[in-house]
């Protein structure tokens, strides 16, 4: 990993501040917030073990047979879970020189929420399947898995759809027109003994049927309504196609403004053969001496 991106990677565990020294709350600093030694990379593996445990829990709880059946054992789990989620909490506020800002960040709001539904269970009954607030932790798997070597991509992606958003918000724009003629027209055609009870039910329609979604909850049952509900199912195939297009080519086209000008591709004299390495001095295939490479800004 590079300077930059080991630095993007602590931006955010920085700007709550590590604690001076070498005493016990850097140490814990260290190992919850930086994930780049070997006790924070373990103790973010555990977290993440433990908060699928958590949501597997509340997921199997609210299957009536197994809940039914251990109650008294899920209930014990989900309290042991929540105690757990409390500590680190705790610890992560006791560890940082500026508590507050951990605690009105995204993540600091997220461990907050994620732990209150329990509590709260004990004064509205039902709550607690609020839980299911927790999988938003699972966001710091980007951490474990390094995933700031990709910011870059990240980035590129969405500088591409802020180039792209007129094209899309015109194409949009084309879509939606077309749901609206076409479900005015189907609720014409086919009308409320058929199900399209008016426009605004009809757009549904022709929404569903466009997306190639195609829920069934609404059918055509005229000849004429079969034929525009076929031409816009084949419609439908063609618009998905659209927006790719649009942002693949702004990526492509982002992607060789910064390659700046190419070196012109230098052929084998013996062979003929291409796709030399820059450098070379031989043909890879036959071993011709190349040509010299010709600078691209001559």
């Amino acid at each position: 990993m590079t300077d930059e991106r080991r630095n993007l990677a602590r931006r955010a565990p920085a700007s709550y501040g590590k604690p001076a020294g070498e005493g016990l709350r850097a140490r814990l600093f260290e190992i919850i917030f930086e994930s780049d030694t070997p006790a924070g990379r373990r103790f973010d593996k555990a977290l993440i073990v433990v908060i699928l445990l958590s949501i597997l829990v509340v997921v199997l709880e609210s299957v009536p047979s197994i809940g039914a059946r251990y109650a008294a054992t899920m209930h014990v789990l989900e309290w042991g879970f929540t105690l757990l989620f409390t500590a680190e909490y705790i610890a992560r506020l006791a560890c940082v020189r500026r508590p507050l800002r951990y605690a009105t960040s995204f993540f600091g709001v997220v461990d907050l929420v994620s732990v209150l539904p329990t509590y709260v269970s004990l004064l509205v009954p039902g709550s607690a399947v609020l839980l299911d607030i927790r999988i938003l932790r699972l966001l710091r798997v980007f951490r474990i898995f390094k995933l700031t070597l990709y910011v870059e991509e990240y980035t590129r992606l969405g500088h591409a759809l802020a180039a792209s958003r007129r094209k899309i918000m015109v194409f949009l724009s084309v879509v939606l027109m077309a749901i609206v003629v076409l479900g005015t027209l189907m609720y014409v055609v086919e009308g409320p003994e058929n199900g399209f009870t008016s426009i605004p039910m009809a757009m549904y329609w022709a929404t569903v049927t466009m997306t190639t979604v195609g829920y069934g909850d609404i059918t055509p049952h005229t000849h004429l309504g079969k034929a525009i509900a076929s031409c816009m199912m084949l419609l439908g195939w063609g618009i998905l196609a659209v927006p790719t297009g649009i942002v693949t080519a702004e990526m492509t086209s982002q992607r060789l403004g910064r390659r700046g000008p190419r070196t012109p591709e230098r052929g084998c004299p013996g062979c003929g053969s291409t796709g030399h390495d820059p450098r070379a001095r031989f043909c890879k295939d036959c071993g011709a001496a190349l040509s010299p490479p010709s600078d691209p800004a001559a």
